[in-house]
């Protein structure tokens, strides 16, 4: 008699619903958000294990910081503010995936929301956007998750209308 050896089902991807129910879940979670240390200059994060493999942080954001414009590339995501208040400036239109190094902007893209605790959103691949504390004496913490694990960060500059692609980080760069 033979014993066939036990194969486990593969993990579905998270959705981005998914993302942002963990999200929810952990920026809900006092103690999570209490054992993250802040740092008055620059902003700190601890990486959390996410659901279905996804990548997961909670991040400490000091008054007056932000991530400057940016997308995750491949990867859905979603994050929550847990403590103080966010924004987020983000695009509407669809950027080229690649090939380009600056590009004007359409009028009306722009949209911005104002995340204060409890608050978030779940976003798609290659959705651009920057978050700020824009805070002057108040930290804000957030719950962000990703799936796939971010393969990479487009970082940009912006200059009214135009957008121009600066730099591209890897794993590497942040871990």
């Amino acid at each position: 008699m033979s014993v066939s050896p036990l194969v486990s089902a593969p993990t579905q991807a998270p959705t981005q619903a998914e993302l942002l129910d963990f999200v929810r879940r952990s920026a809900a979670d006092p103690e999570l958000i209490a054992s993250l240390p802040l740092d008055p200059e620059g902003r700190t994060w601890v990486r959390l294990e996410g659901p279905g493999g996804s990548e997961a942080w909670l991040i400490g954001w000091p008054p007056g910081t932000g991530t400057g414009w940016h997308d995750h590339a491949e990867s859905v995501g979603a994050f929550v503010t847990a403590s103080g208040e966010l924004k987020e400036n983000s695009l509407t239109a669809r950027l080229p995936a690649d090939g380009w190094r600056t590009l004007e902007l359409a009028d009306g893209v722009d949209r911005n929301r104002r995340l204060p605790a409890g608050k978030g959103r779940a976003f798609g691949q290659h959705h651009v956007h920057e978050v700020l504390n824009e805070s002057t004496d108040e930290h804000a913490i957030s719950v962000h998750a990703y799936y796939p694990p971010l393969p990479q960060i487009r970082r940009y500059s912006r200059t009214g209308q135009v957008l121009r692609l600066e730099h591209v980080e890897r794993p590497e760069d942040w871990q």
